[in-house]
């Protein structure tokens, strides 16, 4: 027996299909159907095409007259729509049968007139759905009955049987009703039973196939395809970044000209950028690039307004760069006691701006346009620190989108992030992380308190932090790469003995800086490898971990003047009352309110909420202090053993003195 040569410039998967032509009868071609594919013939110039033109052209050589397609929407039509093909699909299936949509139990007679079955499988007349009927072939019989076999008839053309979307033949997916149940049956049983014979050019090719055009290997009953050997199943995978390169070199000609000099090759520029995406999303972006006028020089702005929405790149304003600038200043003032901190994070905000992330990776494109992960004791800035960010790159504390990590420890607790799968509750509503990045495109995401997530949370960052991408439950792809991700955790600071059950300190107030780093820094690093099990993480974070110090008694006594500025001016703004406190009730405060730093700026917090606001309201509201009014504290004492915090105020009203 002569093998089948295999096809030069076409897809592996029409190679696999071709190849194996002798020995199968059914093939359930499934993954990336509605792409376009490159066919690179020998001596012709690669062109994309659609699937359906794709198979004629790998099986027409090989004698094929036709292919006869079906789905659920259109009904039977022929492929290509030319008069000898159509002509052969009418003698072998009948003049009548092109263009109606037929019920399951007379697309049976169909399939077996391909296949080559001499008596006919009973069928029903009319048709399922809307559109011209076929009228009833006959007497109706069982749905049980088998089809009886001539060994000396044959399908008078060779011909093959595409069953386009046939996932969509389910009424309800994963629940058959009893047509559907006997349609498949009757499949299954034509692949064991079809009957070879040899018409084509091609020695050895012994069948009329049928082929199933299917998204998910799992679409058709499992049933159907496990363990039957008669059907082959072949996955049609996503474009490599050779084929990409290829289509690139086809397309970009077509773009319009480039309003400067071109750094690089278009061609390969335009495949590095389009990592994840499809031969056909290629063409659109070609396609919406012509439309906007956006030349060969600004492919990076034709693939972001493909996968965003938007043109306008926020990274490169001059405001960006000029904020960053004065962020030094700025985050200095409002994270007090940080100065490493502060300094490493804008480095890292810098590289983000310039579009260095990742620049040393052979491929940087698509993952996040910044990562930081901030860790250190509680109350520090850590989370502070990151609405500055936002407040700093786009002049907005709305582009800033907080996850509170205790929140997704439970087991499908990912779900929450991404939706649910098909089926499952709250799968319309889609997920609460990929929706929001969908709508702003350009924001900072917090992960707070990373170390409390479930580890199917973490594989979703992994896929983050690598791809820049994420598939929501209901098959939308969202895109992170003009996201800055910040994760916390407060890892290394106090750990448990695993022998006593003892949580032990690990650092401490006034230890050095560089020995808190390392410890901190070794703390994450055994989480992530030995805990968590989950090294690839930690090396995706890189050199981004910003470890956070306590704060001195410097700058607590700063965090406490700015705290009760807050105070004042809430005090001003709510009750139109003007506040002020002699030097003798500040520094009681302070002394009261700045004893507790290892808890930082929240501890300060806490604290002057015990000692003076909560005071401060009883005096008033006792008062019943009518807007307008002032109120001079003169003095704060402390809790003591028998009472609370107590103050020794004044207040006059109606511009009366004390």
């Amino acid at each position: 027996m002569t093998t089948a040569p295999l096809l030069p410039g076409f897809p592996a998967f029409v190679n696999e299909l071709a190849g194996t032509l002798a020995v199968h009868s059914q093939f359930v071609l499934h993954g990336n159907l509605r792409d376009l594919f490159l066919m690179e013939p020998p001596g012709r110039p690669a062109r994309p095409v659609a699937m359906l033109p794709l198979l004629w052209a790998a099986l027409s050589p090989r004698g094929y007259s036709c292919l006869v397609c079906y789905d659920p929407v259109d009904g039977v039509a022929v492929f290509p729509p030319q008069p000898v093909p159509v002509e052969a699909a009418q003698r072998l299936l009948g003049n009548r049968v092109i263009g109606r949509r037929p019920s399951l139990e007379r697309l049976r007679t169909h399939l077996a007139k391909v296949v080559g079955v001499a008596e006919q499988p009973p069928a029903e007349g009319g048709a399922a759905g809307p559109g011209p009927a076929e009228p009833a072939p006959g007497p109706r019989h069982q749905a049980a009955a088998p089809a009886k076999r001539d060994p000396t008839v044959r399908p008078p053309v060779r011909a093959a049987f595409v069953i386009d979307y046939a996932a969509r033949i389910t009424r309800v997916p994963g629940q058959l009703d009893p047509a559907e149940r006997d349609f498949f049956l009757y499949c299954q049983k034509l692949a064991f039973t079809a009957e070879p014979f040899e018409t084509g050019t091609v020695p050895g090719e012994r069948y009329n196939p049928i082929i199933w055009l299917t998204e998910g290997e799992r679409d058709l009953p499992a049933w159907l395809t496990s363990g039957v050997e008669p059907i082959r199943t072949i996955a049609v995978g996503m474009p490599t970044l050779g084929d990409r390169e290829r289509l690139a070199e086809v397309v970009t000609p077509m773009l319009p000209p480039a309003r400067s000099a071109v750094s690089a090759a278009p061609a390969a520029e335009f495949a590095k950028l389009t990592e994840g995406m499809t031969l056909r999303a290629m063409t659109e972006v070609v396609r919406l690039s012509r439309d906007r006028g956006l030349g060969a020089d600004q492919i990076p702005d034709a693939v972001r307004a493909y996968k965003l929405g938007v043109t306008d790149n926020p990274w490169r304003h001059d405001s960006v760069k000029k904020h960053i600038t004065e962020g030094e200043q700025v985050i200095s003032d409002r994270i007090v006691g940080q100065p490493r901190a502060t300094k490493k994070t804008l480095d890292i905000l810098k590289r983000a701006a310039l579009g260095l992330s990742g620049a040393q990776a052979t491929s940087s494109v698509s993952r996040p346009r910044g990562v930081l992960f901030f860790a250190g004791p509680t109350g520090v800035g850590k989370t502070e620190m990151a609405k500055q960010i936002a407040e700093l790159l786009f002049g907005d504390v709305n582009a800033y989108l907080r996850f509170d990590m205790s929140e997704f420890a439970a087991d499908h607790a990912a779900d929450r992030l991404t939706g649910a799968p098909p089926g499952y509750v709250g799968f319309e509503a889609g997920g609460e992380l990929t929706g929001a990045v969908r709508r702003n495109p350009f924001q900072v995401v917090l992960f707070d308190e990373i170390e409390k997530a479930n580890k199917s949370v973490l594989d979703k960052f992994l896929q983050i932090l690598e791809d820049g991408r994420l598939t929501d439950g209901q098959g939308i792809t969202t895109h992170f790469s003009e996201c800055v991700l910040i994760f916390t955790s407060n890892l290394g600071i106090i750990t448990t003995d695993k022998a006593t059950g003892e949580r032990v300190q690990q650092v401490y107030p006034g230890m050095p800086y560089p020995d808190l780093e390392a410890t901190v820094k070794a703390a994450v690093r055994e989480h992530f490898t030995v805990t968590l099990e989950r090294p690839e993480l930690l090396n995706r974070l890189g050199d981004n971990i910003v470890v956070f110090n306590f704060i001195d008694k410097d700058a607590a006594a700063t965090i406490f003047e700015l705290q009760l500025s807050n105070v004042v001016r809430t005090v001003e703004r709510e009750l139109q009352m003007s506040l002020r406190l002699t030097d003798h009730a500040r520094e009681q405060l302070r002394e009261a309110c700045t004893i507790d730093t290892p808890n930082g700026g929240r501890g300060i917090g806490n604290l002057l909420e015990s000692n003076l606001i909560n005071p401060l309201a009883r005096e008033l509201f006792d008062l019943d202090a009518p807007p307008g009014s002032s109120v001079e504290v003169i003095a704060a004492y402390p809790a003591t053993a028998t009472a609370g915090p107590r103050l020794e105020a004044r207040v006059a009203t109606g511009g009366r003195g004390w």
